[in-house]
């Protein structure tokens, strides 16, 4: 058995959370005002209604309403599956992200990650 704060320790779920902090605490740097009242979260597995089965979201972007802030979500699994390796992993994880809050801001992604 390995002590928590070893990397044996964090299941891939973890691993994959960690992926999406890093990429929104990187955009967050650049975009502090734009990111405020948006909430960030990953699910396994979108729901497949109104959904293609052709095709199956990396994620989604969801804009405020009255009852709740504006949200992008991450899907890990489809993710994963697009992906090899860490690097590769965490390269699509931040081009998701840009792309659902381009989306969600109404805005072209380079704006908010020009050396993406």
């Amino acid at each position: 058995m390995a002590p928590p704060e070893l990397p044996l320790a964090t299941t891939p779920g973890e691993r994959f959370d960690e992926l999406v902090l890093d990429a929104v605490d990187d955009l967050r740097r650049r975009n502090a005002e734009r990111l405020d009242g948006i909430d960030f979260a990953v699910e396994d597995v979108p729901a497949l209604e109104g959904w293609d089965r052709d095709w199956v979201p990396l994620g989604r972007s969801y804009p405020a309403s009255l009852t709740r802030r504006a949200r992008v979500v991450v899907y890990r699994r489809p993710v994963e599956g697009r992906a090899e390796g860490r690097e590769e992993t965490a390269e699509l994880v931040r081009d998701v992200v840009v792309e659902e809050l381009a989306e969600l801001l109404g805005v072209e992604p380079e704006e908010l990650d020009p050396d993406g």
